[in-house]
């Protein structure tokens, strides 16, 4: 954590700056606005500021803006003085913090920004898979490539990677390639001179030598035009920068990791991506599943959600239902961890008493749900279907269990010819368990007794893909592949229910 505070404070600034390095930031301090806009144009930047509520807070942050410095900004005064902790607020500070300093008061402002949310909260397999993977590329230098669905926490992988790199005590600077234009992308990157083009009032450091000795982010990399593509494979290959409107290259020490929500081979062959840029960032690649493909975070992740608006609401502790989370566990997750934290937070809104029902769990429309999901297979007189369906967006019934079949599924299904002993026994280890269900897999291959296991699985399950993928523990597409190659073989495969077959 960087902290700078700028102004006098009246003599409370030694005390503050204290406080702060007693909580590990590291503090510097300037006593003008000038001096901090100076501060945040070069190299070691800030992550907080905590500037003086004498000064002019809304010239300092129009400044920031009109530099593209993205900081929090928060206001510190003498005593109680109501009118100007409003006036900070209204400024675009966003809190105030009286003085003298109050040790704990600065202590949650420090952990609100450094935020417990870069902490990745996960139990699944395949989650717990993808961060030994992290782990073990963590400590290199190697340049990583991250992959995932918008979503799914890429940046907070890359950060996680930092702090388990030899580089965490150095700055992590992220850069957002997606949602800055291509004429400004260059000299947020680079830098540039002063009077180098209509705007540029003052040297400014780039990310690129603010993250010197650190790791930089590069958000979205995909969506980088081809030009800069060109000029970013030259900074690392030479491991030099040149900035805009500076005839000398500037020397950098710098580990990359990029994201893509796209897969950059396609690019790559569409010619919207350089080929030598790719094999030059994709040292290492890290994958991350969609919530989807794991399905066990849900719960850990709702509750973590659960508990932390409930907290910043002012509420009491709350809970899920085991409705609610069942329509939790059913739905398809489009937007990944963002989409179920938005859900959450409008839950803890919503929720009347500690126990949050379905009543309080507000999904997006099935109209939503990609091809094959679970939305797009549940019946749509279904409440996790249309949770709206009663009045206030109350959900009516509980859904359909799936032993109880819908119209136009099948009641029965025979499992393959010449396999009836299989499914008989997975019909035993269904009722009981023990040695009788051992003795029938006898004899039999793991690949037949699989095989068996997962048609007398979608069998029960009425033909519905994605509740047999729930039940087997494995994902829609591994299912999928499965049912593919049995086909392939000609075993008989139960068809999709009723839902399912116009997503087919």
């Amino acid at each position: 954590m960087r902290l700078l505070i700028v102004g006098t404070l009246e003599g409370y600034i030694t005390a503050a700056g204290k406080i702060a390095m007693q909580r590990g930031a590291k503090v510097s301090h300037t006593d003008s606005i000038e001096g901090a806009l100076n501060a945040l144009r070069a190299a070691a930047g800030a992550d907080l500021v905590m500037i003086d509520v004498k000064l002019d807070i809304a010239t300092f942050i129009e400044s920031l803006k009109a530099e593209r410095i993205t900081i929090p900004v928060v206001a510190c005064g003498i005593g109680t003085d109501a009118a100007a902790a409003v006036k900070a607020i209204r400024a675009g500070a966003k809190e105030y913090i009286p003085l003298p300093p109050d040790a704990e008061l600065i202590a949650a402002v420090l952990e609100a920004v450094a935020e417990e949310s870069h902490a990745i909260v996960c139990q699944d397999p395949a989650m717990l898979a993808t961060l030994r993977l992290a782990d073990q590329v963590a400590p290199s230098d190697a340049s990583v490539l991250i992959t995932g669905e918008s979503g799914t926490g890429k940046e907070l992988m890359a950060r996680y990677i930092h702090r388990k790199s030899r580089r965490s005590d150095a700055p992590f600077v992220a850069v957002n390639c997606a949602a800055i234009p291509e004429n400004l992308l260059e000299s947020e990157l680079f830098g540039h001179e002063k009077g180098a083009f209509t705007g540029a009032v003052a040297r400014r450091l780039g990310r690129f030598e603010e993250a010197n000795g650190g790791t930089l982010l590069l958000d979205e990399l995909s969506e980088m035009h081809p030009r800069l593509q060109a000029k970013l494979l030259r900074a690392i290959q030479e491991k030099e920068i040149d900035r805009i409107g500076s005839s000398q290259p500037v020397k950098i020490n710098v580990r990359l990791v990029a994201t893509s929500n796209r897969n950059l081979e396609n690019e790559v062959r569409a010619g919207n991506f350089r080929e030598d840029l790719y094999f030059r960032l994709n040292v290492f690649s890290v994958a991350i599943p969609s919530l989807r493909e794991r399905p066990a975070d849900i719960p850990m992740i709702a509750d973590h959600f659960l508990k932390k608006y409930a907290q910043a609401n002012g509420l009491g502790e709350k809970r899920l239902s085991e409705d609610a989370l069942m329509m939790l566990r059913a739905h398809h997750w489009r937007g990944n961890v963002r989409e179920l934290e938005n859900t959450m937070h409008r839950a803890v809104l919503l929720s009347k008493s500690e126990t949050v029902g379905p009543d309080a769990i507000m999904l997006t429309s099935q109209m939503l749900a990609p091809e094959g999901s679970a939305q797009a297979s549940i019946p749509t007189n279904s409440p996790v279907a249309n949770p709206f369906a009663g009045p206030g967006g109350t959900v009516p019934q509980a859904p359909r269990g799936y032993g109880q079949p819908a119209p136009g599924y099948p009641t029965s299904y025979a499992p393959p010819q010449g396999h009836a002993a299989g499914a008989a026994a997975y019909g035993n280890a269904g009722a009981a368990s023990g040695a009788p269900a051992v003795q029938g897999l006898v004899g039999r291959t793991v690949a037949e007794v699989e095989r068996d296991l997962i048609i007398g699985t979608l069998s029960h399950c009425l033909g519905n893909r994605t509740h047999a993928a729930n039940i087997l523990g494995i994902s829609i597409r591994t299912l999928r592949n499965k049912l593919k190659q049995y086909s392939e073989e000609g075993v008989p495969v139960p068809p999709p229910g009723t839902e399912e077959r116009a997503a087919y």
